[in-house]
């Protein structure tokens, strides 16, 4: 386990290097796993005929396996599905302290002026971006532009080289993912990039107007793709080549920045993807990570990215498909053992120490301040909110009264429930645990559920 951590302590540092270096998934099944104590086998004898179960049980920390029944099946994951996503862009953004951006640029012939040709807003799919709302916001990076001395704009364009907005139309959700993206967009979000485009451009425009900004047209552009400069061929005067001359003239250089914005820590924003288990939200993570050159703006890219955060995490990828980021396609496999290694290595990967954020939540998993674990929902808070927004998210009303500590993921589609991520059993160590279950379509998912909360109080009684 010493080696693990190691190596993910070294992800966090340099998860963009690690990004294109290929590595050999890191085995832990190296002895035979246990079957399934008696408690558990006692609840899985109600099961509905037909459901095939999968479960996996460890100790984080780098414990054993205690309990096992088909952990290396692939199976419909539904909405634990978002654990894969929620792990991969802590990864990708160098754990809880990473952060977003979004900024303005110029071309870089016009830097310093009063008035320039064109504004170029670009972005990196921040979900968080928000119009109106605090520092991470189109109306900063508005003012900021005008406080270095920008008055006038005469069209606003939006760079959209980092997303192929129609690489997305695969999604149940039906929603383009496009390089800017703003927080009120939660409950209208645009149908197609033109449409994201003109509203993200249209509001740009206002709070430029608003900081005392002129924009000479309300018609929103698309920034060209950067053409990278080709210095002609030199002779001297024999005719013989010279370097190429090293000055690059000043229109073919890249843009300027002129003001930019950052996120806060995105452990927030897994929160509000996790608990309720918000499909779009989910989707949304997915999107940053196209929102590179390695994710190349597609969904394609951005499953590849994940895959290789998940190598890189050390899980087995056998029987592992990688169709979306909310579980909504009954397309993504992912098996027991997968998950299993995914929540343990998130329960062990260093997080900030106490009172080094400012943005990390203020109760964190017992004394670990693990930002994944405590983004997940926890169970039996008793809360009726509808939307599942609360602290308990999709747990709130399960295990009430057990007195188990229970951080864990749903997941629910037709004839498919499964429920992924940790408990303190009643020695006090904290276990990871996977169980999956697909049965056909018409299967009762209230059985399947209270079968779960069962399994869950019998492994914490077990261990």
């Amino acid at each position: 386990m010493r080696r693990l951590l190691t190596l993910c302590t070294f992800i966090l540092l340099s998860a963009e290097l690690a990004a294109v270096a290929p590595t050999t998934p890191i085995s832990v099944h190296l002895i035979r796993d246990p079957g399934l104590s008696a408690g558990v086998r006692e609840v899985l004898q109600r099961a509905p005929d037909n459901v095939q179960v999968s479960v996996l049980v460890r100790e984080v920390g780098g414990g054993p396996v205690l309990e096992a029944q088909q952990p290396d099946e692939p199976m419909i994951p539904a909405s634990t599905q978002k654990l894969v996503t929620a792990a991969s862009v802590l990864i990708d953004r160098g754990g809880a302290g990473g952060w977003w951006s979004t900024e303005l640029t110029v071309p870089a012939a016009e830097v310093g002026h009063r008035s320039v040709s064109a504004l170029t807003l670009r972005g990196s799919a921040d979900p968080t971006l928000s119009v109106s709302d605090g520092l991470n916001s189109l109306r900063a990076l508005a003012k900021q532009a005008f406080a270095r001395g920008l008055r006038r704009a005469e069209t606003v364009r939006l760079d959209e080289s980092r997303m192929q907005a129609g690489s997305w139309t695969d999604l149940l959700v039906d929603v383009p993912m496009t390089a800017v993206r703003l927080s009120e967009w939660e409950n209208n979000p645009p149908t197609s990039g033109a449409q994201a485009r003109a509203r993200a451009g249209a509001a740009l425009v206002a709070e430029l107007r608003r900081a005392g900004i002129e924009v000479g047209s309300d018609v929103v552009g698309v920034a060209p793709g950067f053409m990278p400069y080709l210095a002609p061929a030199r002779l001297d005067n024999d005719g013989k080549p010279l370097p190429p001359d090293p000055l690059i003239p000043v229109n073919r250089r890249p843009e300027q920045g002129l003001a930019s914005v950052s996120s806060g820590s995105p452990a927030p924003f897994l929160a509000a993807t996790l608990r309720p288990s918000d499909n779009l939200k989910a989707e949304e993570l997915l999107g940053t990570l196209a929102a590179t050159p390695l994710g190349r703006g597609t969904l394609e890219g951005a499953l590849l990215r994940e895959r290789a955060a998940l190598r890189r995490m050390g899980v087995d990828l056998s029987g592992v498909t990688l169709a979306d980021g909310s579980g909504l396609s009954r397309d993504n496999r992912l098996t027991a053992r997968a998950q299993i290694q995914l929540l343990s290595v998130l329960y062990d990967l260093p997080y900030a120490a106490a009172g080094t954020s400012r943005t990390l939540p203020a109760a964190l998993y017992r004394a670990r301040r693990n930002a994944f674990a405590e983004a997940l929902p926890r169970a039996g808070t008793g809360e009726t909110d509808p939307q599942h927004t609360g602290r308990g998210g999709t747990m709130a009303l399960r295990l009430q009264g057990s007195g188990l500590d229970v951080r864990a993921k749903t997941g629910t589609l037709p004839g498919v429930s499964a429920l992924a991520g940790y408990v303190t059993a009643k020695s006090g160590k904290t276990l990871a645990f996977s169980i999956l279950m697909n049965g056909p379509e018409t299967t009762p998912i209230l059985t399947l559920r209270g079968l779960q909360d069962q399994m869950v109080q019998a492994i914490a009684a077990a261990h």
